[in-house]
């Protein structure tokens, strides 16, 4: 019996041990953090934390010695009245009377308050007014590249219209071109994913966003929002609250909505432009390249977290979701808008993300997979962005796609139906066949749970026959989806590898 309580109270002991080594882990990884953050924000803001400090220390020092002129004149003013009064009785001069009434010149307790006042006055104008300072320039970039702010470099380019009737939104940002350079800047487009809008690029901050990174770099940089997103809601004659409006999957992203962006971006640039794809927008350029479209507009493409097989995936969320046929059971209830963006659900969520000690990078987690390189701090400005709506059926799409584990168009559910749209019992399979001469990116996770590693090799088995000198092939075992277009280490591990793969191409 004393062996076994021995036994159990060791085994309890590690048990303690190694719950506080993974809290002073956290705790230690914390602290990393609020470091290299608030040494981030001070080297980009340095100038302001100098003059919001400075200003601090004059104000308060200049507030202090006003206080200690004021009270030697009340001090004066005092003995004079007790002198006038005193001199009858000839008791005291005017000098002797102010070494018994008047304080020292000099009091350590005074300059001690005076030096904290000037530490907490130049906190809360430096480090605060820095990162207002900070905060406030970043959100005005964002301002400016949604079209809200008229801006003097970015240009918001109002419309392009799909041969289906669909009124898209595309920005653009004009590359910074070294002085001298005549020639014009090389275009790119970037794409997003699902649920996402062209924000995507631009959560970051502007230093470490794929967006501004290659603007710096002398492209010319295009971002594409796809239809029923918040700034691509328009059409030439149905409203988003018709349920016409959201008849539509991937299918239809491939068939209009991605060509149309790059054919105005082409005839706009008169180039051949790159195209960036994360997560759904690879999955469109690999339906659309499989048709040979478009091809002839490209000079290279690369995939981030590519979506093509996702039969393999391992996100709890999404698998569920299709297992269980939710889109399906949504869709049958009439509700064809998918909107993970909800007043109140967002509510919720912020109110959860204030709460101490949660870490709501977590709550991608599920969907995503674990994300290495995420700062807390980004889960507020994606939740005030994201998620986007889409459609029910894109939603049934791409459930599809993962319980049967193919590349098909959409499956309208019976032979009779598909005969009606596509003039054989099945839905026609995507063959991701792409043309071994077109230079391509590939970059993809370990941890991602919606392009898993096994379904990404089978896409790099279809390009087994590629131009070796054409393919780059990049693996980050610690990234996940999300890590892509958040990361706070993306700019140095993803993005300067395919700002140099562009320059070759």
């Amino acid at each position: 019996m004393n062996r076994f309580r021995a036994s159990r109270t060791s085994v309890s002991g590690s048990a303690a041990v190694a719950q506080l080594r993974k809290k002073a882990f956290n705790s230690w990884a914390a602290i990393q953090d609020t470091f290299f953050s608030t040494k981030d924000i001070f080297e980009r803001h340095r100038v302001v934390f100098t003059v919001g400090t400075s200003i601090a220390s004059v104000a308060t020092a200049w507030f202090g010695y006003s206080l200690r002129h004021l009270h030697d004149s009340k001090v004066d003013q005092r003995l004079e009245s007790i002198e006038k009064a005193m001199k009858n009785s000839h008791l005291s001069g005017h000098s002797e009377i102010r070494k018994i009434v008047d304080s020292r010149g000099f009091s350590t307790p005074s300059c001690v308050a005076t030096a904290g006042t000037t530490l907490i006055i130049g906190y809360g104008l430096g480090w605060r007014g820095g990162r207002w300072y900070a905060n406030r320039k970043f959100r005005k970039e964002q301002m400016k590249m949604l079209g809200q702010l008229k801006p003097r470099r970015w240009q918001f380019l109002g419309r392009v219209t799909t041969q289906d009737g669909y009124i898209l939104s595309i920005q653009r940002i004009p590359g910074v071109l070294p002085e001298g350079k005549a020639e014009n800047s090389i275009p790119v487009l970037l794409q997003h994913g699902v649920l996402m809008d062209g924000v995507t690029w631009l959560l970051l901050p502007p230093h470490q966003s794929l967006a501004f990174l290659l603007a710096d770099n002398g492209f010319d940089v295009w971002i594409a929002n796809t239809r029923g997103t918040k700034y691509s809601r328009g059409h030439a004659s149905l409203t988003p609250e018709d349920g016409s409006y959201w008849n539509w999957s991937w299918d239809e992203l491939v068939a209009y909505d991605l060509p149309a962006t790059l054919h105005y971006v082409h005839d706009q640039t008169g180039q051949k432009l790159h195209y960036v794809g994360h997560s759904l927008g690879t999955l469109m350029a690999l339906a659309s390249f499989s048709k040979e479209q478009l091809l002839n507009m490209l000079r290279s493409a690369a995939l981030l977290s590519p979506i093509a097989y996702v039969g393999q995936l391992t996100s709890p969320l999404a698998r569920n979701a299709a297992e269980n046929f939710i889109a399906e059971t949504l869709y049958w209830l009439g509700i064809h808008e998918f909107v993970p963006r909800g007043e109140a659900v967002m509510k919720l969520l912020r109110d959860i993300c204030k709460k101490p000690g949660i870490d709501c990078t977590d709550l991608l987690t599920s969907f995503t997979g674990v994300n290495c390189c995420l700062n807390s701090s980004i889960v507020d400005i994606f939740l005030d962005h994201e998620p986007q709506s889409t459609a029910t059926k894109n939603m049934i799409h791409l459930a599809q796609m993962i319980r049967d584990g193919t590349i098909t168009m959409f499956n309208y559910g019976t032979e009779d139906e598909n005969w009606k749209h596509y003039g054989q019992p099945n839905p026609p399979v995507y063959r991701t066949s792409i043309p071994n001469n077109l230079p391509l990116f590939v970059s993809y996770g370990g941890r991602d749970a919606l392009s898993d590693t096994r379904d990404v090799r089978l896409l790099l088995d279809s390009l087994r026959d590629h131009e070796r000198d054409k393919l780059v092939v990049q693996y980050r075992e610690d990234y996940a989806h999300a890590d892509y277009v958040m990361g706070q280490n993306a700019k140095k591990v993803v993005y300067d590898h395919l700002i140099a793969f562009f320059r070759l191409q």
